[in-house]
């Protein structure tokens, strides 16, 4: 996968590495600032997906890199496993970021209060939506580094 010759996964990798921490960011704002619910809802749930799907098309575009120069096996094994294991955290952070914005509840926005909704599960997916963020960081972090050591040594 090549765009006017240069390999797609490099260019990918940076929706990864720009939306990822914006989404887990958001994530635990959402978490942390019940008053916020409202206005962080879509962002939290739109910035989730595309970066899931960001990490699964850099996953594949990676693949196909590799196949295209399979002299870099050697190199970047390490990072193949941690994108692999970024692939299957973002679609999982996607998940539970979905879960979250129907489970937790929040004031609203509007003067006369209407579309407030009361938190279903509170505490414990707040804890959870705030730990899977934190693990998306590292994660995000953890492939990031290995790529970076695998291209500039």
């Amino acid at each position: 996968m090549e765009l006017n010759g240069v390999p797609l996964h490099p260019l990918i990798v940076h929706a990864v590495v720009v939306l990822g921490p914006l989404a887990a960011l958001t994530g635990l704002a959402y978490a942390a600032v019940p008053r916020w619910r409202w206005l962080l809802r879509w962002p939290l749930v739109v910035l989730a997906v595309v970066t899931a799907v960001a990490a699964v098309l850099a996953a594949q575009a990676g693949e196909s890199l590799l196949e295209s120069r399979p002299q870099l096996a050697p190199l970047v094994e390490e990072h193949e496993e941690l994108g692999e294991l970024l692939r299957t955290v973002s679609l999982g952070y996607a998940v539970f970021a979905a879960l979250a914005a129907w489970a937790l509840g929040g004031v609203s926005a509007l003067a006369s209060g209407r579309g407030a909704r009361e938190t279903r599960f509170g505490i414990p997916v707040a804890v959870l939506l705030a730990a899977a963020s934190v693990g998306l960081m590292v994660v995000i972090y953890l492939a990031g580094d290995s790529g970076a050591q695998a291209v500039w040594g």
